[in-house]
């Protein structure tokens, strides 16, 4: 596949970084005559044209940074992973003289429509996406905007780009992992949605640390859309295959999956155990006590700003790639203490 051409191609071909061709193409003094005529080359060569929010960018700084969310304005708001995340990107921004701007879309806004509406019109200096999707195509739009941008999450075009993400797949290891040393036979598994960086590497996490771990998941595998009704709904199914262990993987779907068991007449842990994935639902709000692998939300948001901060001051012009490690909090829903283990404690 050929190279998309914007700054940082032109940088690349041309052997200096994204913001020498920035001022290059903005018509700056503080460029070399040698490095002008090397940076022109590749452009008259290549037949690059930049787009109008690049050739702005140095003169014209806004002083914004905008985070960009895909998702219904009633699942932001009643989802604490968003609160967490916006709460992170704020405390970094009160050590910068810049703003954060809030952008929410909902899942049937083109990507396109975002560009034109956020990018195309110089309302920021550059984007933090949180791409949830594989593939997301916004990222492909911003790379052709030139629009200086962070991605949190893993979205698998996201090669040559800056990240932050946690360790989803380590972090649903050790969930399978904790069920064996607890002698669990029979896992089972909520997945997050499949056409999800966190869906997939979650997934993924937990059928190896299985396979590690000598363990055979059969059919017991359900896939649910973030929300407590949807591990509602898993959970009921699964528990007609007499699962005796669920990993869940987001906190939200495992209190809908404790409210299945519940239903059923069943027992968390005696009868079925469960450990889910966040680490963002206060322990005392469930009963019993939620076992889950902690991510540090609140951080990834904080890295995304200062490492955009970075990228619009120059100091980073290669791709970089943040992965936070996660924390198996271990609570009483796994069932750690039936066998002599510890609570609230982390593994």
């Amino acid at each position: 596949m050929a190279a998309r051409l914007n700054l940082e191609e032109i940088g690349r071909r041309a052997g200096v970084s994204r913001s020498t061709v920035s001022r290059v193409v903005n018509g700056e003094p503080n460029v070399s005559a040698k490095t002008k005529r090397r940076v022109e080359a590749v452009i008259a060569e290549t037949g690059y044209r930049p787009h109008a929010a690049a050739r702005s960018l140095a003169s014209r700084q806004t002083g914004v940074i905008g985070l960009v969310i895909p998702s219904e304005a009633g699942t932001l708001f009643n989802d604490p992973y968003f609160g967490r995340l916006i709460l992170g990107a704020s405390d970094a921004m009160n050590g910068l003289d810049m703003t954060l701007a809030l952008f929410v879309f909902g899942d049937e806004i083109d990507e396109s429509a975002i560009i034109s509406r956020v990018v195309n019109p110089g309302l920021v200096d550059g984007v933090i996406v949180t791409a949830t999707r594989m593939a997301d195509p916004l990222i492909d739009h911003l790379r052709d905007a030139d629009m200086p941008f962070v991605v949190i999450g893993r979205p698998d075009n996201l090669s040559a780009v800056f990240s932050v993400d946690a360790d989803n797949r380590g972090g649903a290891r050790s969930a399978a992992l904790h069920f064996a040393q607890l002698g669990r036979q029979r896992p089972a598994l909520i997945a997050p949605p499949s056409n999800t960086s966190a869906g997939v590497d979650r997934r993924s996490g937990f059928l190896d640390g299985l396979a590690e771990a000598g363990l055979s998941i059969g059919g017991r595998i359900r896939e649910g859309d973030w929300t407590e009704a949807a591990g509602r709904r898993a959970m009921a199914e699964l528990l007609e295959r007499r699962p005796d262990a669920v990993f869940v993987g987001s906190d939200r779907m495992a209190v809908g999956a404790l409210q299945a068991i519940r239903e059923a007449d069943l027992r968390c842990p005696e009868d079925v155990a469960v450990v889910s994935f966040d680490g963002i639902i206060p322990a005392d709000m469930v009963v019993p006590r939620l076992t889950s692998v902690a991510q540090p939300v609140q951080e990834v948001g904080e890295r995304a700003v200062w490492l955009l901060k970075s990228v619009l001051d120059g100091q980073l012009t290669s791709a970089e790639s943040v992965v936070f490690p996660t924390e198996l909090v271990i609570r009483e829903t796994c069932g750690a203490a039936l066998v002599g283990g510890e609570r609230d404690r982390a593994s």
